[in-house]
């Protein structure tokens, strides 16, 4: 049986000064039995460009049963592969650290576990170059430099709050996206959405670049596949507390997905709605809170090097806690 670990916690946690210099091990699995070795390392490396493994292939980096490797050789599985990465400062060069409080919830050797708040973006672009999640993380540990986006494995928008985690090296990265691209890592939001939700669900509907409206995101059946489970926790004054768990983690997902059940975040400046059919101070109250009402709460994934599940959870900040305890005040 697995251990498993439960976080529930505030704090702050030290800096880990471990330099980013462990190579990257691999035994090649049936399913790339066939595949040229670039490829086959593409697959197993998908936070890594096909064109990166190639050159550090290249640089003779790679090894096949501890022989120097070649990008057109195939592999016929349970080949032992052995990278010492070539780390480029890519983002020291394009990003500045800065030094930006971080509310860290757990840090070790391998990730760290960060609490967003509001209004944070988490990577820089679209005017937002400094005072971001990543120019933060490059202060805290400088060694992330060495890391494609400095560790980051998913994203939250800028006005949703909650758990993110960041791989401290390559390898650590490279796990925890195959985690996610496998649903094995679960992401648990508390949603507050417009209108009574009668029932627990699930939206399963492709999510894409809006066809005509660039800034935005829709069900598109040129979208990528998402899934959506909601569950009803509560039913509040024109509004309903949902669970939504994410299989995908699609750009604006919950978002969307509760959109199109005409069910939008409370809120939500891009896909919002109306309150209808209550009275008017509670629905000036729906009306006026000032970003989408998402937190996302809880966190679970397997520990890429203790094997271990674990899991956090964080409570939503003041403002969402406010606003729902103002809105129980009408029952």
């Amino acid at each position: 049986m697995q251990e498993s670990a439960d976080y529930n916690v505030k704090k702050t946690s030290p800096v880990t000064s471990q330099a980013n210099t462990t190579p990257i091990n691999l035994i090649i699995p049936n399913d790339c039995i066939g595949l040229r070795l670039d490829l086959a390392l593409a697959r197993l490396l998908p936070n890594l460009s096909r064109s990166r493994l190639q050159t550090w292939v290249r640089d003779n980096r790679v090894t096949v049963n501890d022989q120097l490797a070649n990008t057109r050789q195939k592999v016929w599985g349970n080949e032992q592969i052995q990278i010492k990465p070539q780390y480029e400062a890519a983002d020291s060069d394009k990003y500045i650290a800065e030094e930006i409080e971080l509310e860290i919830i757990y840090e070790d050797d391998w990730l760290i576990v960060i609490n967003k708040p509001v209004g944070m973006v988490v990577h820089p672009g679209n005017g937002n170059w400094h005072g971001t999640m990543l120019n933060a993380l490059l202060h805290h540990a400088p060694q992330l430099k060495h890391v494609p986006r400095a560790g980051i494995v998913h994203r939250l928008d800028k006005e949703t709050s909650g758990l993110l985690v960041v791989a401290k090296t390559i390898d650590v990265q490279t796990n925890l996206v195959r985690q996610l691209q496998q649903h094995l890592v679960k992401r648990n939001y508390l949603a507050l959405v417009l209108g009574e939700v009668i029932q627990d669900g699930v939206v399963d509907a492709p999510v894409g670049r809006h066809p005509t409206q660039r800034t935005k995101m829709a069900i598109t059946t040129k979208g990528k596949p998402a899934r959506t489970h909601y569950k009803v926790l509560e039913q509040l004054t024109g509004s309903t507390l949902l669970q939504c768990s994410l299989e995908t983690g699609r750009t604006h997902q919950i978002r969307v997905h509760m959109r199109s059940l005409n069910h939008p975040l409370v809120g939500d400046p891009v896909y919002g709605g109306k309150p209808k059919k209550i009275a008017p101070e509670a629905a000036g109250i729906l009306t006026n809170f000032s970003r989408q009402a998402l937190h996302a709460k809880q966190l679970e994934l397997k520990h890429p090097h203790k094997q271990q599940q674990i899991k956090w959870e964080v409570e939503p900040p003041e403002d969402m806690e406010t606003l729902l305890q103002t809105l129980r005040q009408f029952e």
